[in-house]
């Protein structure tokens, strides 16, 4: 009992900083339908039940609203270059003196410069694959999955094993429509998978529309088979770490 209070006090406190309390979920889009919100009592009661949660406290601690309509893959990438503790610039807009990534100075690395620019991003979003070689960019192996190329069992295989392992981390890119959500393709890291009900947790990166989300594995395996109409591919995932790690 004491490791369950252990556990319910940790989630409660960065449940707090993650999502600033249950009363800023007024102003965002109502739950899908099939959706559970993280921060509810079902919600809750699933993070402390999973048995695969290693990126839900790294992710949470480098928790990001991304700045742009089209930042949500940089908003992503940024908290995992975060998480991941890879060497960073030093930070803009009044954070001189501190080194971390922001969703401004991401971009400018040498090699990330080439592959996308903020202006390209500001105006077409990213896809799958300009994701995958931005974060190669940086050094990391990278493993991108279109979805229409990989099965539900597959897909949930790969992501089980990355959310029981410590450093490396899993990028979704998925239609929103498909989990009857509002909006188009969208980019946000999952942080815990739940074995007994089959759901993955989303961490939205736009969190003025939705708070985190537990999604069924197979919603969320259709909603990164849809087909992306800027690369003429399938959506899908990324699975980022350090090099020679996992």
């Amino acid at each position: 009992m004491k490791r369950f209070n252990a556990i319910g006090w940790a989630v409660g406190l960065t449940l707090i900083g993650c999502m600033a309390g249950r009363g800023s979920l007024a102003e965002t889009f109502p739950i899908p339908n099939g959706a559970i919100a993280l921060d509810s009592d079902t919600g809750e009661q699933l993070l402390v039940g999973s048995q695969s949660r290693r990126d839900y406290f790294p992710l949470t601690h480098q928790f990001l609203t991304q700045d742009h309509p089209a930042y949500c893959g940089v908003a992503s990438m940024a908290m995992v270059l975060n998480a991941l503790e890879i060497p960073a610039p030093v930070a803009l807009q009044g954070y001189r003196s501190y080194h971390f990534f922001t969703q401004e100075n991401i971009f400018q690395h040498h090699r990330a410069i080439k592959i996308l620019t903020p202006a390209m991003v500001s105006r077409q979003g990213m896809t799958l694959e300009e994701m995958a070689q931005f974060l190669q960019s940086y050094s990391l192996d990278v493993e991108r999955h279109h979805g229409g190329d990989i099965n539900l069992e597959q897909f949930r295989a790969l992501a089980v094993e990355n959310l029981q392992q410590p450093n490396n981390f899993v990028l979704v890119n998925y239609s929103r429509k498909t989990l009857h959500q509002q909006g188009g393709g969208h980019i946000s890291p999952i942080a815990a998978y739940h074995q007994e009900t089959d759901r993955f947790l989303i961490l939205d990166v736009a969190r003025y529309k939705y708070p985190p989300l537990w999604v069924k594995a197979a919603d969320l395996w259709q909603a990164m088979a849809t087909l992306d109409r800027a690369s003429g591919k399938t959506r899908g995932f990324v699975l980022v770490g350090k090099k020679g790690e996992g």
